[in-house]
């Protein structure tokens, strides 16, 4: 029997606790830190630490991994983004792929995504924006998210050439003006 596979899951406590629970199903020993136990585990470990401490919550993680991890999924926000990536970067087999998640405020229409910051990893990146129905927009619900991030999840672990997945528009019409 081959040795269960090890994911990183930033931010997998909130939005992303879809995922978390996809992976798990899909046996793979999932590692999710926050700085907030979450109310349900999803069987995830559950890791204390915050984003402002990237050096530590690497530390942390890299105990829980027990080994490096075959998967990174990672939605951390503004400027802990580079930190944190660069201090979890050494926890990474070395082909393991990256799914880079951005808020739509993070991308637009013509200057796109930010450049990967692990670009010595395959990475797909996914930008979560608002749906139009019936003249309004809305933001995602919690399942087209996880669907949207499961959707690269699954491209980055078939080996996929690098791509951004839009999911939903980037910004509502009247954000444009």
């Amino acid at each position: 029997m081959p040795p269960q596979q090890r994911a990183l899951v930033l931010g997998g406590t909130g939005m992303l606790a879809g995922c978390v629970d996809a992976l798990v199903d899909d046996g793979w020993l999932v590692v999710s830190p926050s700085r907030h136990k979450p109310t349900e585990t999803h069987n995830a470990i559950w890791v204390q630490a915050d984003w402002s401490e990237p050096d530590t919550l690497a530390e942390r993680s890299h105990i829980a991994l027990g080994g490096p991890a075959d998967l990174l999924v990672a939605w951390v926000h503004g400027s802990f983004r580079l930190p944190v990536l660069r201090a979890v970067s050494p926890l990474l087999a070395e082909d393991a792929p990256v799914v880079e998640v951005h808020g739509s405020a993070s991308a637009n229409p013509v200057r796109g995504c930010p450049d990967p910051v692990l670009s010595e990893h395959p990475t797909q990146q996914v930008v979560l924006g608002f749906l139009r129905h019936g003249g309004r927009t809305r933001w995602l619900t919690h399942k087209e998210t996880v669907d949207g991030v499961l959707a690269a999840v699954r491209r980055a672990l078939d080996g996929r050439q690098r791509e951004v997945h839009q999911v939903g528009e980037f910004r509502p019409w009247t954000a444009l003006h």
